[in-house]
């Protein structure tokens, strides 16, 4: 039941994560050319799916830390590095883009923001509730999460500097952002709410679409 119940959470993540990118970030971009939307769809893509690729590249040469079992390092993916890397990864662009909006002078989308808090929620319960069951305590769990809040908020500082800096445009990095969401959503949230949810992960998908499409409405 608790894996139905996150699978179903994280498939409603994702549909309301593609909702936010249909009609926040994308729309966001329709002042650029359709060339350059392009361009910038497959360079967040791209850093993404490369990004992606060092962490797993790491995470799978490391080995099992003095104090973590083998057991819980193949179910953690690689172990606590895996979990707190992994989640950086995912939240960088979500961040950058938060940051790049604000130095833009654009307010934050309401939906695009409740749409990332609603599908990160799932990939941090399962991996934490795992890591519970296999003897770690609350502190020190709150610790490994705060790390990820500060690189995510830190990531979210850099953005804005550098479009202050810049005067970068929030169209550009919209698309972007809008690129390695879609990335992520293809690689890891939604074969992460199918393993879990099977097929109730699919209807929450366009329940959480569906709620996106009313609200833009």
């Amino acid at each position: 039941m608790r894996r139905l119940v996150v699978g179903a959470l994280a498939g409603y993540g994702a549909g309301a994560l593609l909702g936010a990118i249909a009609f926040d970030l994308i729309p966001e971009g329709e002042q650029l050319p359709n060339l350059e939307i392009a361009l910038w769809l497959l360079i967040g893509a791209a850093v993404f799916v490369i990004a992606d690729w060092l962490v797993e590249t790491r995470v799978a040469a490391a080995p099992p830390s003095a104090h973590q079992s083998a057991e819980e390092s193949k179910g953690s993916g690689g172990g606590p590095l895996g979990i707190v890397v992994g989640s950086v990864v995912d939240g960088v662009p979500e961040s950058l883009i938060f940051g790049i909006q604000l130095a833009a002078g654009q307010g934050l989308s309401v939906a695009f923001l409740a749409a990332v808090f609603v599908s990160n929620i799932p990939q941090a319960l399962a991996p934490s509730v795992d890591l519970a069951a296999s003897g770690w305590k609350p502190l020190r769990m709150a610790a490994m999460w705060g790390i990820v809040v500060v690189v995510c908020g830190l990531t979210a500082g850099l953005g804005f500097v550098l479009a202050d800096a810049l005067g970068l445009s929030g169209a550009r990095a919209a698309t972007f952002a809008a690129g390695g969401l879609l990335a992520m959503m293809t690689n890891s949230l939604m074969p992460f709410a199918f393993e879990r949810g099977g097929a109730l992960a699919g209807i929450l998908t366009v329940v959480g679409f569906a709620v996106s499409v009313a609200s833009a409405a």
